[in-house]
């Protein structure tokens, strides 16, 4: 079986990845012309990182991950602690594999070293995709044409194999805007910050940071509402005056870690309904191509992962039959995937709640262990993606 997966960032390297574990023929195209993820950190919680771990990626991941201790929900202004929920050993033991924060260039560089380079194509655009009977053609801006058994597009929000198989159709601005900035650790070495992930909320605006590139950064990412920037690039410049106003007021360790940013990159929030369908033919969709969600669960590049684990357990399984196993993969994805959008969104209002009645009610229920205790996250990090087995019609998590 030959597969093309178009988009050779995080979703398409860690899919190519683990086809090839299941014995598949796998090359991956990517548009730019080198291998590799811009922006900043990513969390990578159990779910996703038990999968790469059976890539035989551990020690790559140990050596440039960070494995926090806890994740802190906090008040904007006098920084109370309103939960604090465990990371690090207790998550482990409980989900039989750790908690990471990476900067998203470290992980999209390990995942690139462990595919052999005769099967990674940079600089190719897609500019066509047609299927002929049991095959699909892929057209590039350069000239090649190539064919396959099936076709994968994990190439991101503004997927091309999207727009080719199903029509266009733009994503949604949700208003929000966001700044992040990478600070070294130097420069904050007076905050004593402990190796966990941070979430300020506060009126209209929220504040995360963690520690990435084995602790050498700290990655800063502050969301806003109303705001009036639109472009979805994540290589604009900002200016840290303007991210410094809109926090007047807040904690002195999140403005001090503003104003500590070498510098900063603005970019709008964008998301997308739930498509109706994932797959067609020989042609299926992936990661954000399909399911784009705001990062308020800090869950979009390990359902990425999952999606390459499941689709992997699935052609192995069903090799005859390619678009039945695609038809059972969004059988078994989507509901997940549609899932975690929407806990997303929800999260976004919640973590910007004026003071009041509905921030107090929030508040102690945090207090109260909320929804962050090892029992409560079992359905998100105690999933295995690559459990499947197709049974009949439908598909059966082992």
């Amino acid at each position: 079986m030959k597969i093309a997966i178009i988009g050779g960032g995080i979703g398409g390297l860690s899919a190519a990845l683990a086809l090839l574990e299941a014995g598949l023929d796998v090359e991956v195209y990517e548009q730019a012309r080198r291998f590799g993820e811009i922006g900043a950190g990513i969390q990578i919680s159990p779910n996703a990182s038990r999968l790469l771990h059976r890539l035989g990626l551990k020690p790559a991941m140990d050596k440039c991950g960070v494995r926090p201790l806890a994740v802190h929900q906090k008040r904007w202004d006098d920084g109370r602690t309103l939960q604090r929920a465990p990371l690090g050993p207790e998550v482990e033991a409980r989900f039989d594999a750790p908690y990471y924060h990476f900067h998203r260039g470290d992980l999209a560089a390990l995942l690139a070293d462990a595919l052999p380079t005769e099967r990674a194509h940079a600089d190719h655009r897609l500019v066509g995709v047609e299927e002929k009977g049991e095959r699909v053609i892929g057209r590039f801006d350069n000239g090649l044409s190539i064919e396959a058994d099936l076709l994968i597009g994990a190439d991101g929000i503004h997927s091309r194999v999207r727009a080719l198989t199903f029509g266009l159709e733009k994503p949604r601005f949700t208003g929000c805007v966001a700044w992040r900035g990478l600070v070294p650790a130097e420069r904050i070495a007076h905050l004593d910050l402990e190796v966990a992930s941070h979430n300020w909320m506060g009126p209209g605006a929220h504040c995360v940071h963690y520690w990435v590139s084995a602790r050498r950064l700290m990655n800063v990412v502050c969301v806003v509402e109303h705001g009036t920037w639109t472009n979805e690039s994540w290589t604009d410049k900002g200016d840290v005056a303007d991210v410094l106003a809109r926090y007047e007021g807040w904690h002195p360790t999140v403005r001090g870690l503003i104003a500590a940013f070498p510098e900063t990159f603005v970019w709008a929030l964008h998301d997308r309904a739930p498509l109706s369908a994932w797959t067609k033919g020989r042609v299926a969709l992936l990661g954000d191509a399909c399911h784009p969600m705001l990062p308020m669960m800090a869950q979009g590049a390990a359902q990425a992962i999952e999606d390459g684990a499941a689709v992997a357990s699935l052609l192995k399984a069903m090799p005859d039959d390619v678009p039945g196993a695609l038809r059972c993969y969004e059988e078994v994805r989507k509901p997940r995937a549609t899932r975690l959008q929407e806990a997303s969104a929800a999260n976004r209002i919640r973590f910007h709640l004026p003071d009041g009645p509905e921030q107090q009610a929030r508040d102690a229920a945090m207090a109260n262990g909320g929804d962050r205790s090892l029992d409560a996250m079992d359905w998100l990090y105690g999933h295995d993606a690559a459990g499947l087995s197709p049974r009949g019609a439908g598909v059966t998590t082992i």
